[in-house]
């Protein structure tokens, strides 16, 4: 039996990657959340995969929602995060085609790359209720970003009755990462080829060449690295 703090003692030692218990915990409760449903998941489960009392558990999070809550917001944290900077540079520094691609190929990186596919949770019933509106509030700054710069990037109609709904298309193609995932078809590819159809879509295809290389040197511009993507359905 080991020590997770003062008074705190582990049922057994734990395997999970984490520096503190509470990383441990949100850990845990990830892969248990998107595996075995966030219903039939009790804090108990979540303590006993850690190896610490659900006691324990209690003193880093309050209830289940919060760890959800929690992990909810780890989903677009980066992703608004790398959205506001992007959203900050000037079109001299780069176009608006540049940074909706780099938005999307960044954001569909950390979606991909995370350990365990917590996207999935985005379908939950529970992520949509008020309890969790810290979470909906930054979902939905992203992707007005999104769609902020899809108009920048396409300030014309490209044919008649375009409702130039290019920005919201590529939060959406960015999200389909997620159920990708899940049924096991990501590559490492697939971030870049979402950023890439993005572009198809809002007509700049002829000159996806240069678009992918401004917005690579974009991000690396703005400090930012690529992760790889986890291959696999977990």
């Amino acid at each position: 039996m080991t020590l997770t703090g003062p008074g705190r003692p582990r049922t057994r030692q734990s395997t999970r990657p984490g520096a503190t218990a509470r990383e441990e915990i949100l850990d845990a409760a990830a892969e248990l959340f998107t595996t075995q449903g966030y219903a039939t998941t009790s804090t108990r489960a979540v303590a006993d995969a850690v190896g610490i009392r659900q006691s324990s558990l209690y003193h880093h999070f309050a209830t289940k929602d919060d760890i959800l809550e929690e992990l909810l917001t780890g989903t677009v944290a980066e992703g608004l995060a790398f959205a506001r900077a992007v959203s900050a540079v000037g079109d001299g520094a780069a176009s608006p085609a540049v940074r909706l691609h780099a938005v999307a190929l960044f954001d569909g990186t950390q979606l991909c790359s995370g350990r365990w596919n917590i996207g999935v949770l985005y379908h939950l019933p529970e992520a949509r209720d008020e309890r969790f509106r810290s979470f909906l509030a930054d979902r939905g700054e992203l992707r007005g970003l999104y769609r902020r710069l899809g108009s920048a990037a396409v300030p014309a109609p490209l044919w008649p009755g375009d409702a130039r709904h290019h920005g919201e298309l590529a939060f959406r193609l960015v999200e389909s990462l997620v159920s990708l995932r899940a049924d096991g078809q990501v590559t490492p590819d697939s971030p870049l080829q979402v950023a890439d159809a993005a572009m198809v879509l809002c007509g700049a295809g002829s000159t996806l060449g240069t678009i992918r290389a401004d917005s690579l040197a974009l991000i690396g511009r703005l400090g930012r690295a690529l992760p790889d993507p986890v291959v696999g359905t977990r």
